[in-house]
């Protein structure tokens, strides 16, 4: 493998699982989502009216237009699903687990501002704004009913930073390995300033994302994990070490990832870790039947 590969397999692997974003995407290009008609998030929930939002169709949140994905039936006491996407990517590549999913109960999912079919960010995003950009879709999709949220890499660090303050209507979390909770200090902490070569460009480029430099505008800082009460929690981490490719830093960089799992448990008194071992970090394509056991788990749990 030449330097300059395994820059970029480095960069993709560290980008993509560390932050949860690529500078373009994931897989080195953009993808677009189907659209189809305009509607209003201020008006009452579709799902109070019986007027489900079915396929794929546009919501406004605030002043922007955010695509938003629905399929299935709604099953009474099971709460909807909605799903989050990794960074750098959209809803469609959460669509096969969405289609699955959705053969059980009511499932939904969205693109995040500057992700996807939805509106551009007006500038630099914190936690807080992307939440509201959440609230937005839930308020149109599920109303005042209870809902399980499940999130890959930064969907699922968006929430659990969001469950904490909307206990009253997450019910339910699954983190498929999502970014850690002190993924910024873990990076800088792990390989230092001076690092040249590979590692130091690595650095250099997931300390941009970090601050911003990425689709969604979204600028990490850590923090504590809060509470989100005893809500049923599953914590799925990658079982195949692909952050290994990084010269010399490649174990620590594997041990801090791990040791963010780990921290997420905190999230809940109801948590629970595995590891899916055939996985590398998009858990949800490589095993896909961990995914779903895990999200059905929740479901159940949250429905009693």
């Amino acid at each position: 493998m030449t330097r300059k590969n395994l820059r970029t397999s480095a960069a993709i692997a560290l980008c993509c699982a560390v932050a949860g974003v690529g500078l373009v995407g994931c897989d080195g290009s953009e993808s677009e989502a189907d659209t189809d008609t305009e509607s209003s998030a201020s008006a009452p929930a579709p799902e109070a009216e019986g007027d489900l939002l079915t396929g794929t169709e546009k919501i406004t949140a605030g002043d922007h237009s955010v695509n938003v994905s629905c399929s299935g039936s709604p099953v009474d006491g099971r709460p909807l699903v909605v799903l989050l996407h990794g960074g750098g990517n959209d809803l469609t590549t959460m669509a096969d687990l969405q289609g699955t999913l959705s053969e059980n109960g009511r499932t939904c999912s969205y693109d995040r501002l500057g992700a996807g079919g939805s509106d551009q960010p007006e500038g630099p995003q914190d936690y807080e704004d992307v939440g509201e950009t959440l609230t937005a879709v839930l308020d149109h999709v599920a109303g005042d009913q209870p809902v399980v949220l499940a999130g890959h890499s930064m969907g699922g660090l968006i929430a659990a930073r969001y469950a904490p303050d909307h206990q009253d209507r997450v019910h339910g979390l699954v983190l498929l390995d999502a970014t850690s909770p002190t993924a910024v200090a873990d990076l800088t902490a792990r390989i230092p300033e001076t690092a040249t070569g590979p590692a130091g460009d690595l650095r250099a480029e997931t300390l941009a994302v970090f601050g911003g430099e990425n689709p969604e505008q979204l600028v990490f800082t850590d923090g504590e994990v809060r509470s989100a009460g005893a809500i049923p929690v599953q914590v799925i981490q990658h079982g195949q070490q692909h952050l290994g490719v990084v010269p010399e830093y490649g174990p620590g960089l594997e041990e801090d990832w791990t040791k963010g799992q780990e921290a997420w448990l905190a999230v809940s008194t109801n948590s629970e870790l595995s590891t899916a071992e055939n996985s590398g970090h998009d858990i949800h394509i490589d095993e896909p039947e961990v995914a779903v056991a895990a999200i059905e788990h929740v479901a159940s749990q949250a429905a009693g």
